[in-house]
């Protein structure tokens, strides 16, 4: 391997040990940078839970239609998905300093025109075609920001502690969640219907400058160099086991090892050494620079266990944007919108709460067994919501408890991923969960619109208990897919 890049400033603190008797939390921050990451990736996530819902507030005030307001941020949801793992495999490649910079300000530029266009009142059709332009320029800044733990916390000492990262990341998504719908629902409701558009886009430009400009924490990019060994019958193969023996062919294994190692330093020497004469060049990315050079890695979806993993945030995920358009349309017809934005929270809170907790506790057993045991409450709960519509004080409550089970479900999926994928493709692995979960959004926001539509909010909520059921199903299908992987592997580890 050849490294594009040196080692960031975080490697020491990575492997330092733990600080007796301090939280797990405060020790991930001793961590140098670990702080500047976190909080300004946090920042820069605002959008994921302002844009889709400030699409469907502002569509259904301006047409009053729902199957429209969901159907466009259908649409904008997924050409998010299509394009996010081809962002992803651009920052594993090129680096997230490199590729984010020039991502950043086509996003902010997508995010203002889509805004002004709805504050203006364009047609329809071009409405659409600008949603669909603006998912086109979005990539997962969660994804980003776990890359970067998985790299300040690498090696087997520090799996607790990257266990406990994932969880304070999907911790913070809730919390996202939570400012992000009553921030929008206040701003439709009070300031303009259009105006939760713009703040997102503020969120997003800022705190993502403020993370892509934090070198010391970005992980190095690496190159895989294929090496192909010399076969037996070659000349010098033959006259050395002849000649030498097993020790003359040991000695000059190691002297050809020696000589790559050297090739190898001297490389990232040259490398360096040209990006410090020319720092402009190696800076910026350009598009020539797409060419690929040496083998290609292998498909993160070819790993076991991924796509299983995939069909299972797929449906998840649906269940969440049908219950927000539900409780959307329960609030519109008790007349109570201005609290709509807070009694969506309430799931967000409790996901926030269950995230914490799951960061400070050691689950033993399999990372899918622990996802099964999640999905089955959640699923109860869900079937608990759905009879107390209407009763905003018990829904709340339910909508606590039932969010204690969200965030350990995609912490869980996150580690299932980390454990799967090689970190030289993680920020691939990691924002194809996100694309899932996207999808999964879109389908559900569309089907939720339509239902709704046809119907009422009562039989809206039908849809999240149906498809976090099927949910349920597919990750006990992933759990034993996984264990007879398991027990292939260990089979054949006793064979040889």
């Amino acid at each position: 391997m050849s490294s594009h890049r040196g080692l960031s400033t975080g490697n020491s603190a990575a492997n330092n040990p733990s600080t007796g008797g301090s939280s797990p939390y405060a020790e991930l921050f001793t961590v140098p940078g670990s702080k500047a990451f976190c909080l300004s990736g946090a920042v820069a996530r605002l959008p994921m839970s302002m844009m889709s819902l400030g699409i469907v507030l502002a569509l259904n005030h301006l047409y009053g239609n729902w199957t429209t307001a969901g159907t466009m941020s259908a649409a904008y949801i997924l050409a998010l998905a299509a394009v996010t793992p081809l962002y992803a495999r651009l920052f594993d490649r090129f680096g997230q300093r490199r590729v984010g910079r020039v991502a950043l300000v086509l996003q902010v530029i997508a995010m203002l025109v889509f805004a002004f266009a709805a504050l203006l009142r364009v047609p329809i059709a071009l409405l659409f075609a600008l949603a669909v332009l603006m998912g086109l320029t979005q990539f997962s800044f969660g994804a980003l920001v776990r890359t970067r733990w998985a790299y300040a916390l690498r090696g087997a000492a520090n799996a607790k502690k990257l266990n406990t990262a994932y969880a304070l990341e999907s911790a913070i998504d809730e919390m996202v969640f939570i400012l992000g719908p009553i921030l929008a629902a206040f701003l439709a409701t009070s300031v303009h219907p259009v105006s939760q558009l713009f703040v997102p886009t503020l969120a997003c430009g800022i705190g993502g400058a403020v993370f892509f400009s934090l070198k010391g924490t970005q992980p190095p990019v690496v190159e895989m160099v294929e090496v192909t060994a010399a076969s037996r019958d070659d000349v010098d193969v033959r006259d050395a086991m002849s000649n030498g023996g097993a020790e003359n062919a040991a000695a000059e294994r190691n002297a050809a090892a020696i000589t790559v190692a050297n090739s190898t330093v001297a490389t990232a020497a040259a490398e360096k050494n040209a990006a410090a004469k020319n720092p402009t060049e190696s800076a910026e990315f350009s598009f020539h620079q797409l060419h690929r050079r040496g083998p290609r890695p292998k498909s993160v979806l070819l790993y076991q266990g991924i796509l299983p993993l995939l069909l299972v945030f797929v449906t998840f995920n649906m269940s969440f944007s049908a219950f927000d358009v539900s409780v959307t349309a329960m609030m519109k017809a008790m007349g109570k919108e201005q609290l709509l934005g807070l009694q969506l929270a309430m799931f967000a809170v409790g996901s926030c709460v269950g995230g914490l907790i799951f960061g400070v506790k050691e689950l033993k057993g399999s990372n899918w067994r622990h996802m099964v045991e999640f999905l089955t409450l959640l699923t109860l709960g869900y079937v608990l919501i759905r009879f107390a519509m209407g009763n905003l004080i018990l829904l709340g409550f339910l909508s606590v408890l039932s969010g204690l089970c969200v965030a350990p479900v995609f912490a869980t999926g996150n580690l299932i991923v980390k454990n799967t994928v090689p970190s030289r493709s993680l920020t691939e692995g990691l924002s194809w969960i996100t694309t899932a979960g996207q999808v999964g959004a879109s389908l559900g926001s569309t089907f939720g619109g339509i239902v709704l539509d046809v119907a009422d909010y009562h039989t809206g909520m039908l849809l999240p208990c149906a498809t976090t059921f099927v949910t349920l199903v597919l990750a006990v299908m992933g759990w034993m897919l996984a264990r007879r992987h398991t027990v292939r592997t260990e089979a054949s580890t006793r064979e040889r």
